[in-house]
């Protein structure tokens, strides 16, 4: 299958500029990228005529528990330890496997209607999880989510080996809920399990000042610090939120070439703090982007988390230049691929997986065309979205879901909440 996008501004994420011209998908990845060349080569099965709007990689949500749709307003204005505790954990457990499939699907219609073309999830039932991916055309890096409550570290390595050779759109990555949720002789195993694979292990890492203080007072180190100790980070990874890292953590995070995912809309939802994204970037640290889940953001839109982290950090550095908009853009796209292993959708190139989106230029909130990557990141929103295509397939168009029935996907999701609540 070959389809040509043509008529069209290209913003490869390889630098700033803007191209104008075509790209070429042959199956599931980008044939050709450039300019209208003076023929062309082969027949098409289908040409789209894309009127002089914006392609550019599309959004990758670096951290999420994408089934917790199931909680979206269920559980508001509460502290983190509350929310998790007395509401979440209850719930949670009244989960069946339907509902991760159904409350999966719900955030994928989210994800591709808002230009997010891969998701990195952390949660359970990952056979749910790959049907709704599959079922959709969603990518999904599934993350561990082993700790004391679920799941073991042999259910860990299990899953490891069956979904990184399950699907083309379906990756696994080690990881673990947390260290005040998982026992250190868990936390120990699982670092032998990555060195025993050359694997990288993401977690959720200094969240909460509390999270920090207890760790300390319990161990002597930071969150951080322990588990570098055991050697999680030998082969890479990062940590989700990292609100309160300290000089020593920051100095890990460069020396192993981590990630740290910043939340910013659930962190301050749940009044957790915020996390330096300056000092960081002035640090050198791979920064990337991700919404938390919709039972505490509440919304699963990259547009917002990219407006919010970056004036945030202009107000907290007394500073407009702290960070612009290109570097947001980047987290956003480029980084969060990084963080997710996805080296084929990180930017636009020939070879690379067809993984992009469509923004519709032609609405009053990107008009004058001043500047069109700060129109995207201070002014752009999901409403411009008018096409997301994944792995070369077009999963969304002008408004309609191609893969996914709503309808049917609304149904039961409303219908589910007879059973958790």
């Amino acid at each position: 299958m070959r389809t040509r996008f043509y008529n069209a501004r290209i913003l490869t994420m390889n630098c700033r500029d803007i191209l104008e011209g075509e790209i070429w998908v042959k199956d599931k990845l980008i044939e050709y990228i450039g300019t209208k060349p003076e023929k062309v080569e082969g027949k098409f099965e289908r040409e789209i005529d894309i009127k002089k709007n914006l392609i550019m990689p599309g959004f990758k949500n670096a951290h999420t528990h994408s089934a917790m749709t199931f909680a979206r307003s269920y559980a508001d204005d509460l502290p983190l330890d509350t929310w998790l505790n007395k509401k979440i954990f209850p719930m949670e457990a009244k989960l069946k496997k339907e509902h991760y499939y159904y409350y999966s699907l719900l955030a994928y219609m989210e994800y591709i209607s808002s230009g997010i073309t891969a998701n990195f999830d952390m949660y359970y039932e990952p056979e749910e999880v790959v049907r709704a991916s599959n079922d959709s055309g969603m990518r999904t890096v599934l993350c561990g989510a082993v700790n004391n409550f679920k799941e073991s570290v042999e259910i860990l390595e299990d899953y490891y080996q069956k979904y990184n050779s399950n699907s083309e759109l379906i990756t696994y990555i080690l990881g673990f809920h947390a260290e005040y949720t998982t026992d250190i002789s868990v936390i120990q195993n699982i670092g032998k399990l990555a060195n025993k694979y050359k694997a990288p292990v993401f977690v959720h890492n200094s969240e909460t000042q509390k999270e920090v203080i207890d760790c300390v007072n319990k161990y002597g180190l930071t969150p951080t610090q322990l588990f570098e100790k055991n050697g999680l980070y030998n082969y890479g990874g990062g940590g989700f939120h990292c609100i309160y890292l300290d000089e020593r953590d920051i100095e890990i995070f460069l020396n192993n070439n981590l990630y740290a995912v910043v939340n910013t809309c659930s962190n301050l939802k749940l009044a957790s703090g915020i996390a330096p994204v300056y000092k960081y970037l002035n640090a050198g640290m791979n920064l990337a982007l991700g919404t938390d889940g919709a039972s505490s953001n509440n919304a699963l839109d990259i547009f917002r988390e990219m407006y919010i982290t970056t004036v945030l950090q202009k107000v907290i550095c007394q500073n407009p230049a702290a960070i612009d908009a290109y570097e947001i853009l980047r987290m956003a796209t480029v980084n969060g691929a990084k963080a997710m292993g996805l080296d084929l959708c990180t930017t636009l190139n020939t070879g690379n997986y067809a993984d992009f989106i469509v923004l519709d230029l032609n609405t009053p909130n990107m008009q004058p065309e001043n500047n069109l990557i700060n129109t995207l990141v201070y002014s752009g929103g999901k409403q411009n979205v008018i096409m997301t295509v994944i792995n070369g397939k077009i999963l969304y168009d002008h408004g309609c879901f191609m893969t996914i029935d709503k309808e049917k996907v609304f149904y039961y999701s409303n219908i589910f909440l007879n059973d958790l609540c």
